[in-house]
């Protein structure tokens, strides 16, 4: 029997992080540096309503205002973390040895198994825009690992395209994880399949609207849906942009 439900953009948490006060060794930029963050589950400081959704524990929609602004180095240990930018520039830093920087367009997955931290910066005056999932792996203590990619929207216009999981050419992860995204600028018809019916897909629309199993999706909408063969998915007219997160429930 399929299962679903459906989170407005309104109906998410909402936090705002300054750098002063008793953010100031965990939020960077201090004086003027803010963090705002819409998160779609409910994770120690991400708030909202509903519980994780499968291995997902995040799906933070984060936005760094102000030079400097971001997180400073803290730790992890046993979470797979991807991050994919829609607006301005990303500098991470990780005790891997890696300094990165991406813009929109790219995003990384880094997996904190036996440990490890992070730095997230915003250097620019621009904001700094950024889709943060993060999901419980299926082995612990995995050695810590770095990869990035590039998802190239003109080139992948109206397809479905994997991201992040075991199809050739994605960032591979080291479990039954998969993240898509659907770039299009007209009305289309798509059909998305899980791996099985035990698997679940939290759809995120970043921009414009999309109609998914029956449910109509605005901007920032989500939707998860699990326990079916297939889902259908149609784009408005416009220009539309979805995330689709699979996990096994």
């Amino acid at each position: 029997m399929a299962h679903s439900f459906v989170l407005r953009d309104a109906e998410r948490g909402h936090q705002t992080l300054v750098s002063t006060g008793p953010n100031a060794s965990y939020v960077a930029g201090h004086p003027d540096g803010v963090i705002t963050r819409h998160s779609s589950f409910n994770f120690h400081e991400y708030q909202s309503g509903r519980p994780g959704f499968g291995k997902i524990r995040v799906f933070g929609d984060e936005v760094f205002s102000g030079v400097g602004c971001g997180y400073n180095m803290h730790p992890h240990h046993n979470f797979l973390i991807m991050a994919f930018v829609l607006e301005g520039r990303l500098t991470h830093i990780n005790t891997m040895g890696k300094i990165d920087e991406l813009e929109p367009g790219d995003y990384y997955l880094a997996s904190f198994g036996s440990g490890g931290k992070h730095c997230e910066l915003n250097l620019e005056a621009k904001d700094l825009n950024v889709i943060y999932v993060w999901a419980l792996p299926d082995r612990l203590m995995l050695p810590p690992r770095y990869s990035r990619a590039h998802f190239d929207a003109a080139a992948a216009r109206n397809r479905l395209v994997t991201l992040i999981g075991a199809t050739p050419g994605a960032v591979p992860i080291p479990q039954d994880f998969r993240v898509s995204r659907l770039v299009g600028d007209r009305a289309q018809r798509h059909t998305y399949r899980p791996a099985s019916r035990a698997h679940g897909v939290y759809i995120f629309v970043v921009a414009g609207e999309i109609g998914c199993a029956g449910m109509e999706l605005g901007r920032r909408d989500s939707a998860g849906v699990w326990d079916v063969d297939e889902i259908i998915c149609e784009t408005g007219p416009g220009p539309s942009d979805v995330l689709f997160v699979e996990t096994i429930m």
